[in-house]
């Protein structure tokens, strides 16, 4: 039996190996596996998101896919926990819409947008590690769904009125348990395990299995990732860090909350008992513990 092979993670290659027309393969896997249609990627567009400063922090990746169709792609993937991410996610989908909605352009000719997001941090709360929404509208009387009439579809090539609207994904990596049922789970686990299995079968993989192994890069670009592999770890070390640091000033807080507390009710607890007549210090301590 061979081995998995352990290749370079996923948002690095996405930065700089993803890119070249010669690797669209394996995005197009990913992305035909997860859409559940034949996808054909015509061009990777560089977004505002993606620098090349050595230096920067590798939060996130930004990856606009234009496919053949028109249709527009947005894979992201973020690392670090965001308490607005779902605000960032519709800015970034509305903000594409409009970058290539040229002045003057009709509204039929807005493009198609998913948005696609690779997150490893636990975003909301849910059971699930795959999310995906849409936009429909019901009625609130009949409780009916409002459908394209004939000459919409006809007019706009549309099916149905989600096909018009931004359409989201949430693959939530770290709550993936490593239990591979089907083909959208294997591509979960090379992005949780930067690893493929040899009975792999999902498109696009076993071409990112061998254009991804650490071996097969060049000198420069095995450099590259190891600086990338040591500054998010720096990034991973500091917001645990701060996580720790947090719950523990939260802990000495409260403590010291409680014995204030404590202080407060056991003075009035005193002065209660003086009320009654016990003046003898020793007899209003055994009192007070034997309350407590």
């Amino acid at each position: 039996m061979k081995p998995k092979r352990t290749l370079v993670s996923f948002d690095w290659a996405a930065k700089n190996l993803l890119r070249r027309k010669a690797n669209y393969v394996i995005l197009e896997g990913f992305l035909t596996t997860l859409l559940g249609k034949d996808i054909k990627i015509k061009t990777i567009k560089d977004s505002e998101g993606n620098k090349d400063a050595k230096q920067q922090k590798y939060n996130r990746v930004d990856i606009i896919a234009e496919e053949e169709n028109g249709t527009l792609t947005i894979i992201e993937l973020q690392f670090t926990p965001e308490i607005d991410y779902f605000h960032r996610m519709l800015f970034g989908s509305s903000k594409v819409i409009t970058d290539y909605m040229d002045e003057g352009t009709p509204y039929s000719m807005i493009r198609k947008v998913y948005s696609i997001n690779v997150v490893y941090f636990d975003l909301g709360v849910g059971k699930d590690y795959i999310y995906h929404g849409t936009t429909n509208f019901r009625g609130l009387h009949y409780n009916d769904e409002l459908a394209l009439s004939a000459s919409q579809k006809e007019e706009f090539a549309k099916l149905e009125i989600k096909d018009i609207y931004p359409e989201f994904y949430i693959l939530k990596v770290d709550r993936f348990n490593n239990e591979v049922k089907d083909k959208l789970d294997e591509w979960m686990y090379f992005l949780k395990n930067s690893a493929v299995e040899p009975d792999f079968k999902a498109p696009g993989l076993m071409e990112a299995s061998k254009t991804l192994e650490y071996c097969s890069l060049s000198p420069q670009e095995q450099e590259w990732y190891d600086s990338y592999v040591d500054i998010r770890r720096s990034n991973e070390s500091t917001v645990y860090t701060a996580k720790l640091e947090g719950k523990a000033e939260g802990r000495i807080e409260g403590l010291e909350e409680s014995r204030e507390i404590g202080r407060e009710e056991g003075i009035k607890a005193a002065m209660d008992l003086m009320k009654q007549g016990i003046t003898d210090y020793e007899e209003i301590l055994k009192k007070l513990c034997k309350n407590t």
